[in-house]
């Protein structure tokens, strides 16, 4: 299976301006393509006798080659992989948004989600060594796998620069036969079937006064100078902080839960659809509900675990998990189970965690 590695790269003044560089040409050959595209689909919405084909991401290269770079000179300075690259993301984002799965592409920002990424010769030279095209050698502060990837992406994170890419590694088979079901929730990140309950990190409600005080802060300064910047770095340092909490706490428990157990049983939750209740919503994303199954899908398949996914209509917080009995409603606040047929009492999330486990025992 293809695993991903991130890492924070060691870098000095030349080679940021190099990073800086060829994020802009990314940034521009993504803008040029989506504004080329999005023009051809207005023109064959208004003229349906005459329709104009869709463009490829080869078709918008040899485009850009023609028009863009004999104008753009300073295209020549960055590796020519970066626009290409690029305009195979918006090609893959066009697919997502013609198959309904996302949204149409937005036009990019400078100093925002700044990112390129690099194809060719690529080599893993060393322990914290890798040669990239054009830029060099770059240095790493975390020990590199020991693989040969056929491409990486450098991207930028308040004032840091990581670098990703894929590798290939053998999953391996548990002989662990045990069954554990996970309730997730916003009280807690997780109640298990095993009566372990997992408190959520909730970094963002620890930092969310921090974090009005700064932008108020930043909200008097003028605009594109230089105490303006600093405080756009101080936001950016603390949201990379909150996001760091939430993920170190997230992986801790996919792992254990993985490595530990031979099935884990979750629940399908539409999570975009709860972020809809403005009351909920700072909470939920706190949570990292989303996060916290990407990550469990592909460790389940690393650890040699098995993944089960119940149906999101499945009524595990309404059955009891005694004598199998339906209650008709259930409030939010409800936070005990009370069963009006066998009289069981238990907690709300700790009933739903054993009826998931149950769905495979």
């Amino acid at each position: 299976m293809l695993l991903g590695f991130k890492t924070e790269l060691k870098i000095n003044n030349s080679q940021r301006t190099h990073f800086v560089k060829h994020c802009g040409v990314a940034r521009h050959a993504w803008n040029w393509g989506l504004f080329i595209t999005k023009n051809i689909l207005d023109y064959n919405k208004s003229n349906p006798d005459s329709q104009l084909k869709f463009p490829t991401a080869i078709d918008l290269h040899k485009l850009l080659v023609k028009l863009v770079k004999p104008e753009c000179p300073w295209y020549y300075e960055c590796s020519k992989s970066t626009p290409q690259q690029a305009l195979m993301a918006l090609r893959e984002s066009w697919q997502h948004c013609f198959n309904k799965t996302a949204g149409v592409p937005k036009f990019k920002k400078k100093g925002k989600s700044d990112s390129f990424t690099l194809e060719g010769t690529v080599k893993i030279l060393g322990s914290h060594l890798i040669q990239v095209p054009v830029i060099g050698v770059l240095k790493t502060y975390e020990r590199l796998p020991q693989a040969q990837p056929k491409s990486v992406t450098i991207s930028r994170i308040a004032d840091r620069w990581f670098i990703s890419f894929r590798h290939e590694v053998e999953g391996c088979e548990t002989a662990n036969t045990s069954i554990v079901g996970v309730e997730l929730g916003i009280k807690n990140l997780a109640t298990l079937s095993t009566v372990e309950v997992i408190a959520g990190a909730k970094s963002y409600r620890k930092y969310c006064q921090r974090l009005a005080r700064i932008q108020y802060l930043k909200g008097h300064k003028v605009r594109g100078y230089r105490n303006w910047k600093k405080a756009q770095i101080k936001i950016a340092r603390l949201h990379r902080q909150i996001a760091n909490i939430r993920k170190d706490t997230l992986h801790k428990l996919t792992t254990i839960l993985a490595k530990n157990h031979g099935i884990v049983v979750i629940e399908d939750l539409n999570v975009s659809g709860m972020m809809a209740n403005h009351k909920l919503a700072a909470s939920i994303a706190d949570m990292g509900l989303f996060e916290f199954r990407r990550q469990l899908t592909y460790k389940c398949q690393l650890y040699g675990a098995r993944l089960v996914v119940v149906d999101r209509w499945f009524p595990s917080s309404k059955l009891c998990s005694n004598c199998g009995a339906k209650k008709e409603t259930l409030l939010l606040k409800e936070r005990v189970f009370e069963c009006h047929s066998c009289g069981h009492t238990q907690d709300r999330d700790l009933n739903a965690a054993i009826n998931l486990q149950k769905t495979v025992s």
